[in-house]
């Protein structure tokens, strides 16, 4: 399996869990970004996090396993 690491940079405090799978294009649309998290296929911190809403800062790694490649986001500030 392959691992891609991408850094995301936000402006903010703070992005929601959902949007940041729609900002860094792992998902398409927002129904997509839900189905991901409520699936358990995405991870916080190294665990399994289904609150669409979560609050990801910098600092937090995001971890979304899907059939053939892993993405890990690391969220930075500017």
């Amino acid at each position: 399996m392959e691992i891609q690491t991408e850094r995301i940079k936000i402006t903010t405090e703070y992005i929601k869990l959902d949007q940041l799978l729609k900002f860094s294009g792992i998902a398409a649309i927002g129904s997509e970004a839900k189905s991901m998290v409520l699936d358990g296929i995405v991870e916080v911190n190294g665990e399994i996090c289904t609150m669409q809403g979560k609050k990801i800062r910098e600092g937090d790694v995001v971890t979304v396993n899907g059939d053939d490649i892993t993405v890990r986001l690391e969220v930075t500030s500017q």
